[in-house]
C-alpha cells in the first residue's frame, strides 16, 4: 500500500475515532435520568451492553479492514450507527434500550477501524507519534462524550442526547467519505480465514498477549470507576446534576493529551517504562479515590486526572508495539488487543456497578485497585518491553 497519511486524512481519522467511540459513553452521566425512568437495573445493563457490543464489533467487524477498503467500512458503519442511535432515543422499555445499546456498541467499533488505518499509513519511525495523535481524538471523544451528554441531559432529558448523536453519526459518514484515502488491499482474505488468523496471531505473538493483558486490566479499573462516578456524585453528600457529573470528563481530557508524548517516548525508549509508569499511576488514583473520594470533589477530580493519564499513556505504548508486529495484519492485531480490553472493560463496569450497589464507593475503589495492581505486576514482569 503506497497511500500516505496526509494532514486531511489524519484530521478525519482523529474526528472519526473520537466521534464514533463517544457513542458508547453518552449513557454514563445520564444513568441517574435513565434509572429514574426504567429502574435500578438500568444502571447495570445500559453501560455493560454498550461495552459488550463494542467488543463484539471489534471481533466481528474490525478484522474486515485487513481484507476490504477501510474507508467504505467506516462510512457504512457510521450510517448504520445513526439508525441504532435513533432506536436508543426512542426505546420504550429497558429491554429495547439495552438491545439498542448493544447494536450501538457493535457499530461504534468504526473508531477501531480508524486507528489501525492511521498506523498502516504512517512511516515506521513515527508510528507511535501518529497513533498517539489519532488516539488523542479517540480518548478525547470518550471523555467529552460524558461532559456533552451530561449537559444536554440535564437541560433536555436523556432521549434528545441520542437523537442528536444520530445526526452526528451521519455527519461522520460524510467526513469519512470526504477526507479518507481510498485504498486497495493487495492480499484479500475470506472472512473465515480472517477469523482463524486472529487466533494464530494471539497464539504466536507473545508481545501482543502481554500488551493486551496489561492494558485490559487497566481498562477494567477505568470502567469500574467511570460506570459508577455519576451515581457517586449525584448522591449525598455531593448532589450534583447529570451536567455536573459530565464535567469530570473535561478534567480527563488533560489525560488524553499525554497520548502523543507517550507515542514519541515509546518510539525512542520502548514500551515497558511507559506501561509500568501508567499502571502505577492508575493504582495510585484508586488510593486517592478510596481515601477522599466519598467526601471530597477535589479528591475525585485528582483521581480522574491520574487514572486517565495513566491508562492513556500505557495504551499508546501497548498499541505502538503491537502494531509493529505484523504489517498487513494491523486490523486483526487491533482485534486481539481491543477485544481483550473490552471483555475486561465490560467485566470492570459490571464489577464496579455491583460493588457500588452492594458496598458503596469503597467497593468500587477496591475493585479498581485490584485490577490496577495486577496490571502493575504484568508490566513489571514483562520481558518484551521494547516490543518486537
Amino acid at each position: 500500500m503506497t497511500t500516505s497519511l496526509d494532514a486531511k486524512a489524519r484530521f478525519g481519522l482523529t474526528l472519526i475515532a473520537g466521534g464514533a467511540v463517544a457513542n458508547i459513553y453518552y449513557n454514563q452521566p445520564l444513568l441517574g435520568l435513565i434509572v429514574a425512568e426504567f429502574g435500578d437495573r438500568a444502571a447495570l445493563w445500559v453501560p455493560t451492553t454498550a461495552l459488550v457490543g463494542y467488543g463484539l464489533g471489534i471481533v466481528g467487524l474490525v478484522p474486515l479492514g485487513d481484507a476490504l477498503p477501510r474507508r467504505a467500512l467506516i462510512v457504512g458503519q457510521c450510517l448504520a450507527l445513526a439508525v441504532a442511535l435513533l432506536a436508543v432515543g426512542l426505546a420504550p422499555n429497558l429491554a429495547s434500550l439495552a438491545l439498542a445499546h448493544l447494536v450501538v456498541g457493535v457499530l461504534a467499533s468504526a473508531a477501531q477501524q480508524a486507528v489501525p488505518f492511521a498506523a498502516e499509513l504512517a512511516p515506521d519511525a513515527s508510528r507511535g507519534r501518529v497513533v498517539g495523535q489519532v488516539m488523542t481524538g479517540l480518548l478525547t471523544g470518550i471523555l467529552l462524550a460524558r461532559t456533552a451528554s451530561g449537559f444536554l441531559g440535564a437541560n433536555l432529558g436523556w432521549r434528545p442526547v441520542f437523537l442528536i448523536a444520530s445526526l452526528l453519526a451521519l455527519a461522520m459518514a460524510g467526513i469519512a467519505q470526504a477526507t479518507l484515502p481510498q485504498t486497495v488491499q493487495t492480499h484479500p482474505l475470506r472472512y473465515r480465514a480472517l477469523m482463524l488468523s486472529i487466533l494464530h496471531l494471539a497464539r504466536s505473538q507473545p508481545v501482543l498477549r502481554t500488551a493486551s493483558l496489561s492494558q485490559a486490566l487497566l481498562f477494567a479499573a477505568f470502567n469500574a470507576f467511570w460506570a459508577t462516578l455519576a451515581l457517586l456524585v449525584e448522591g449525598p453528600p455531593f448532589g450534583l446534576t447529570a451536567a455536573g457529573a459530565g464535567l469530570f470528563g473535561v478534567i480527563g481530557v488533560c489525560g488524553a493529551f499525554v497520548a502523543p508524548l507517550s507515542g514519541r517516548f515509546t518510539d525512542r525508549k520502548g514500551a515497558k517504562p511507559v506501561v509500568l509508569g501508567g499502571s502505577l499511576m492508575v493504582a495510585l488514583s484508586f488510593v486517592v479515590l478510596w481515601v477522599g473520594g466519598a467526601w471530597s470533589l477535589i479528591a475525585v477530580a485528582l483521581g480522574v486526572l491520574l487514572i486517565d493519564i495513566g491508562m492513556n499513556g500505557a495504551l499508546i505504548a501497548n498499541q505502538t508495539r503491537a502494531y509493529a508486529l505484523v504489517p498487513g495484519a494491523r486490523g486483526r492485531i487491533n482485534t486481539v488487543l481491543f477485544t481483550t480490553l473490552f471483555v475486561f472493560g465490560a467485566l470492570g463496569a459490571y464489577a464496579g456497578s455491583q460493588a457500588f450497589l452492594l458496598v458503596g464507593w469503597p467497593g468500587v475503589c477496591a475493585v479498581g485497585l485490584v485490577f490496577s495492581a495486577l496490571a502493575v505486576i504484568v508490566a513489571a514482569r514483562d520481558p518484551h518491553g521494547r516490543g518486537p
